[in-house]
């Protein structure tokens, strides 16, 4: 009798074996063979999809045959992770196996997609750039009605999109990347201007936003723009023109040509800082952070004037007209070398000329 139960259990023993290792050939062979696939695919997973239809819509695409497509349902339901699979867009690429594939599902690994905005795009460039994108959904199709879109209807969209690069999952719409941008510069400008030095020229944080996007267009060498800050915060509280080029390119628009004559600079525009004191009405560009904060902290000083230096892709500074005079002679004259040694031959003290 005992040996019966021996052979019984032997042979029990046997079966449940030969089961469990057939069990295991099948998942390590359905589950763990890559997909059969000559080429990277991508797959949609709508909202509120069931791990069943996942798997019924990739049997559709060849993706998966049905015995692994049922073999891959069952086994994430009894690991309880069928209900976790997530929406969106899935990258299958050649080599992956239906396994790596339900945990990038059960992740929610989804694809990305970015844009970027680099500081000091005006408005029109960062709505160019939107409407390029091939994976953005576009909704926007007037001007005049984004703003109201966004649900700001009264405020002008210059300067309020943050400077950044945004990440995005297919089917984001126009509207939902401004909105995050907007939110971006809303917040990087309300801490920044709780921060801010005493004393500014400045009564609210849409001013600084103003005079940062003009600091952001003046220069790219971030060492500059506290100094160049410090240059037009001294003139604002001078009551001076800011006479500064960049807000009359705006003003300029299309008609700009890469130069600015005096014809221009005599233009009737708010943004002609040549005529008009003060700030003009709406940035002119999206600053970043560096901007913001030079003109929330600018340099202090003297100097109330600057030029560029030619190429070098840095600007003279200067506390006084006459020394502004000679260093715009030899910075912006240069052809014209005799008339700047007559001019600094009259003017051994200026600094410009000695440099």
């Amino acid at each position: 009798m005992l040996r019966i139960l021996l052979f019984l259990f032997l042979f029990i023993t046997l079966v449940v074996s030969t089961i469990a290792g057939g069990g295991y050939w099948v998942y390590k062979n359905k589950l763990h063979m890559p997909i059969a696939l000559s080429e990277d695919v991508h797959h949609m997973v709508e909202p509120n999809t069931t791990l069943r239809t996942v798997a019924i819509n990739l049997m559709d695409k060849k993706l998966l045959n049905y015995p692994t497509a049922l073999l891959w349902v069952n086994l994430a339901r009894w690991q309880k992770k069928a209900h976790k699979i997530k929406a969106g867009e899935y990258l299958i690429n050649v080599g992956i196996t239906p396994q790596q594939l339900l945990d990038k599902m059960i992740a929610g690994k989804t694809v990305k997609y970015k844009l970027t905005i680099p500081e000091g795009w005006n408005f029109k460039q960062v709505l160019a750039a939107i409407r390029k994108h091939p994976k953005l959904i576009q909704t926007l199709d007037d001007n005049d009605t984004i703003m109201a879109k966004l649900g700001f209807a009264n405020q002008h969209p210059e300067g309020r999109f943050y400077p950044d690069t945004y990440i995005f999952t297919s089917k984001t719409t126009d509207v939902a990347l401004l909105k995050r941008a907007y939110k971006m510069m809303q917040s990087k400008l309300a801490a920044a201007w709780k921060k801010r030095d005493d004393n500014l020229p400045l009564k609210t944080p849409y001013q600084a936003l103003i005079l940062a996007s003009i600091i952001e267009k003046e220069t790219a060498a971030a060492v500059e723009r506290p100094l160049i800050g410090g240059v037009f915060t001294r003139r604002l509280k001078k009551g001076m023109l800011l006479q500064t080029d960049p807000t009359v390119i705006y003003a300029l628009s299309e008609a700009y040509d890469g130069k600015i004559y005096k014809r221009d600079l005599r233009i009737d525009s708010p943004y002609n800082t040549y005529r008009y004191k003060g700030l003009p009405p709406t940035p002119i560009a999206m600053p970043g952070i560096a901007a913001i904060e030079a003109a929330l902290h600018p340099s202090e000083g003297t100097t109330l004037y600057f030029v560029a230096k030619g190429n070098q892709g840095y600007h003279y500074f200067s506390s006084n007209l006459k020394e502004h005079d000679c260093a715009v002679i030899k910075y912006l004259l240069t052809k014209h070398s005799s008339s700047y040694k007559r001019w600094c031959r009259k003017r051994p003290s200026c600094q410009a000329c000695r440099s």
